[in-house]
């Protein structure tokens, strides 16, 4: 499912108060063969080196695209990202083939209910309407799109549920096995959803994801 080396590119604005994203990134991280790449953290200024970003690419097989939900969309330095680092004559476009044939997946974690993102929803649409987007955009540079894995109201999960949530993403990430149908792990959309904590009372803080 995910080929070595693997790439993270972990994009979350407000990771000091992260709940479940952060330690994720940092779980991955110790993992063999995994880089991951914090992009507030390495630019803080917003001004991105496209050239170590394109190496670092040019070194996976897999990428994983980390990062909370907000307002429906990507973070906007993963979308700046996009824009600087995916150039044509790169990434795509003429000449562009530098990211063909390796895979891409997205780790999620919307603040919404999952109900919320069905397609019969709260919000109209099911979540792979919101992703549309960023996976047109992974075809448009040859890469394979994987099923997206969506963690939702993360806020809500307890600590055993985030240390459950964290053991099966990292167990999914260090699989090199075959994809599921040749008795792999089950695809990312199949993993079992977690216990959420009871609901958080009115006027309660809510965690970042």
């Amino acid at each position: 499912m995910f080929d070595r080396p693997v790439l993270v590119i972990y994009a979350n604005p407000r990771a000091r108060h992260s709940r479940l994203n952060r330690p994720l990134a940092e779980a991955l991280a110790a993992l063999p063969d995994v880089e991951v790449r914090d992009l507030y953290r390495l630019y803080p200024d917003y001004d991105i080196d496209v050239v170590a970003e394109q190496r670092a690419l040019a070194r996976a097989s897999t990428v994983v695209l980390q990062f909370p939900m907000s307002w429906f969309a990507m973070p906007p330095m993963l979308k700046l990202w996009f824009d600087e680092v995916l150039e044509r004559g790169w990434a795509h476009g003429p000449g562009g083939t530098a990211l063909r044939g390796k895979r891409c997946a997205a780790i999620v974690t919307p603040r919404g209910s999952e109900q919320a993102y069905a397609p019969d929803g709260d919000h109209g649409h099911g979540l792979e309407s919101f992703l549309l987007p960023l996976e047109r955009s992974v075809l448009l540079c040859g890469m394979t799109w994987l099923p997206p894995v969506a963690i939702f109201e993360a806020y809500r999960l307890d600590d055993d549920a985030v240390a459950r949530t964290i053991a099966d993403l990292i167990a999914m990430v260090g699989d090199t096995a075959a994809p599921p149908g040749d008795g792999a792990r089950p695809a990312p959309s199949e993993l079992a959803p977690h216990p959420l904590q009871a609901p958080i009372a009115d006027g309660a803080s809510h965690e970042h994801a």
